[in-house]
């Protein structure tokens, strides 16, 4: 279907890097450092939106470092990530136009090697997708409606998307 009509294809959106470090501070700045060396992007606060008691959360604490990645910038990092992973991808991994998978620890990307100051972190990629004309709904100006078909991306065509791009394998 996508050969036919190029508004049917579908192409990487966004990537977001994501490291959680709860309530310790001197985590959030190793945190920000490792998302500096990955993806040469700085990396802003990720901070909770509420209160919760239970895990000593207060609302607008700094529970993360955060990271979005567009275009070429985006592609590189889903690559080296999926590569990080062994090019392979659970079932569980795509869901609503996007992949999300977890990196245990930073020093599985190549090229990468362990910094003492920094320590073992781990991080969450979250990779969406979206077919040409997004914009249109999302625009200011002469906003208009895109169907539900068009906007929803099914788990097979984003299957097909990284195996052909990246050369991922379900996992077994």
């Amino acid at each position: 279907m996508s050969d036919k009509n190029p508004m049917q294809s579908i192409h990487l959106d966004k990537v977001v890097v994501n490291i959680g470090v709860g309530q310790n501070e001197n985590l959030y700045d190793n945190a920000k450092a490792l998302i500096k060396k990955l993806t040469n992007h700085e990396a802003r606060q990720a901070t909770s939106k509420k209160r919760d008691p239970e895990l000593k959360l207060r609302k607008g604490q700094v529970i993360g470092a955060v990271a979005t990645l567009r275009k070429e910038d985006a592609e590189l990092m889903l690559k080296r990530s999926l590569e990080a992973n062994g090019n392979v991808l659970s079932k569980n991994a795509i869901a609503n136009n996007s992949v999300n998978l977890g990196v245990k620890e930073y020093i599985y990307f190549t090229g990468v090697k362990y910094d003492p100051k920094i320590g073992i972190l781990g991080l969450n990629v979250n990779a969406s997708f979206a077919r040409k004309g997004k914009r249109v709904e999302l625009r200011k100006r002469k906003s208009s409606k895109v169907g539900r078909r068009h906007r929803e991306i099914r788990r097979e065509e984003i299957e097909g998307y990284l195996e052909s791009r990246f050369k991922v394998r379900p996992a077994e």
